[in-house]
């Protein structure tokens, strides 16, 4: 049904197509005004279901596009927010166990990953006491949850780099297969005027417009995105650093002696404690 419907309506504008292009112009006829004609509207009116097919799929392209920018423009948005909440957390807690406790409420950023991590890595090799046995395997837990972290962060953003590099090809098809309708119109009708081929190619010059402005919205987004991903990775590294860091700290810490006056062990530097 829907093949026969699509050759009916191919068959009833090319038919169309044919009469306007035998029409011979006369030379005194004048053109239309532009005051009352709608050029878009026309040329959407009068476009062929191959055309219409590439436009609908054009579309399709760009909303899933937008959804998926503005999606991530907010969760990224939000990972940072928590991000810096959470590293004030850390900063000013002096107990690991107090982070790890407090850590879900600040789950959205990718920091909380890694310090999970990190922390059950560091806990099943000592329990929480202690020296590392394996400070190698601290690295690779910390490796292993920055790329999983940004992993996540990236899904879907292949998907605005795909669209920004086809949507103009799929517009280009579109217009090819435009030009190659009016050309054989023409050769059928047998005349070859301005104004019989003009409407056939500029209704096929409209896809590939389309096109252009699918592609360059996905373009800037992705590029944008992606740049955001970048200081997310960065940032996730230098906390894994950091994290790395207080927790050699705290293993190598040694309580001062008995006989240090209070004072001067309250001088010293803030250290985390297990």
């Amino acid at each position: 049904m829907t093949l026969s419907l699509t050759n009916s309506l191919a068959s009833t504008l090319l038919h169309s197509f044919l009469q306007v292009a035998a029409a011979q112009p006369d030379a005194a006829t004048p053109l239309p005004s532009p005051e009352n004609t709608s050029a878009i509207g026309d040329i959407l009116h009068h476009t062929g279901p191959v055309a219409i097919g590439v436009l609908v799929l054009l579309a399709a392209l760009s909303i899933f596009s937008w959804t998926i920018m503005i999606s991530k423009y907010r969760s990224f948005a939000t990972a940072r927010a928590q991000s810096a909440r959470f590293l004030r957390a850390f900063r000013k807690s002096g107990r690991l166990s107090e982070i790890s406790s407090v850590a879900e409420q600040f789950k959205p950023s990718p920091l909380v990953a890694v310090f999970t991590e990190i922390n059950d890595e560091y806990q099943r090799q000592t329990n929480g006491r202690g020296h590392p046995r394996n400070p190698i395997g601290l690295e690779r837990a910390a490796a292993t949850a920055s790329s999983e972290a940004l992993t996540v962060m990236e899904d879907r953003l292949t998907w605005l780099a795909t669209i920004a590099t086809n949507a103009p090809y799929i517009g280009l098809f579109g217009t090819v297969w435009g030009i190659i309708d009016a050309f054989h119109g023409l050769g059928t009708a047998g005349a070859a005027t301005l104004r019989a081929v003009a409407p056939g190619i500029s209704e096929a010059l409209v896809t590939t417009a389309a096109g252009i402005l699918v592609a360059i919205p996905a373009g800037a987004g992705y590029n944008q995105l992606t740049s955001q991903l970048r200081d997310f990775g960065a940032r996730i590294d230098d906390f894994g650093r950091e994290l790395l860091n207080a927790i050699e700290n705290a293993a190598n810490y040694t309580p001062p002696a008995p006989t240090t006056p209070p004072t001067a062990a309250m001088s010293g530097e803030h250290r985390r404690v297990f």
